[in-house]
């Protein structure tokens, strides 16, 4: 699977873009409702962490399989799957940082799913909004948006877990994108680094999950 998957303009409906999830699946139906989401023609994109530390992960897992939603792969979505292929450590690690919900399903249908759910998780993608280029990762993007391409394990880790831009207040852009959208880090309100937005309002412990139109990203 290609590291980075791309998208044309949306030319029937909206498209929009939602934090982490972590299993608040009312949290997102909610959501889409106050914007007259409409399945049909309107995309949602996701910044990744569908799964752990809420009770409805497994539903939130399942929705990389609707025709709608498109999401990249978080650090959480990696940590169960070391957790799944590995156990031990990789166990210990997921069940401390929110897997506990997965102890009450069948571990045989968490894994298939998973498994499944991954193959329409790439790391990045790429949304053509009114003519300029938005590109969503989970955590922190390369210097570079081309460098995606060819991420090696380094890129990689630092695609779904860095937080060196945001520890630094790095204000610097991202070259060769207009705009990137990303998760991961905890913030109070959604904010602006360079051209880097982050909209995680931790939804798992405050109620709230921000879901914005794209255009909104490029205003």
């Amino acid at each position: 699977m290609s590291l980075i998957q791309k998208h044309g303009k949306n030319i029937a409906g909206r498209d929009f873009i939602v934090g982490d999830l972590h299993g608040q699946y009312d949290l997102l139906i909610e959501a889409m409702a106050r914007v007259d989401f409409d399945k049909i023609k309107d995309r949602l994109f996701c910044v990744g962490d569908l799964i752990d530390r809420g009770a409805d992960s497994m539903k939130c897992l399942s929705l990389p399989f609707e025709p709608w939603f498109f999401g990249v792969r978080g650090n959480h979505e990696m940590l169960a799957l070391e957790a799944l292929e590995r156990g031990g450590n990789a166990e210990s690690l997921w069940m401390i940082n929110g897997g506990t919900w997965a102890s009450k399903e069948n571990r045989t249908e968490v894994r298939q799913i998973l498994f499944e759910a991954l193959a329409y998780l790439p790391y990045a993608r790429q949304v053509e909004v009114m003519g300029q280029q938005v590109g969503i990762v989970h955590a922190e993007p390369p210097t570079d948006w081309s460098m995606i391409e060819d991420a090696g394990p380094a890129e990689k880790e630092q695609i779904v877990w860095g937080r060196s831009r945001i520890k630094r207040m790095d204000k610097a852009p991202v070259t060769g994108i207009d705009a990137v959208v990303v998760g991961h880090t905890i913030i109070e309100q959604p904010t602006w680094l360079g051209n880097v937005f982050y909209i995680d309002t931790g939804a798992f412990q405050t109620g709230r999950l921000t879901l914005i139109n794209a255009q909104e990203v490029l205003a």
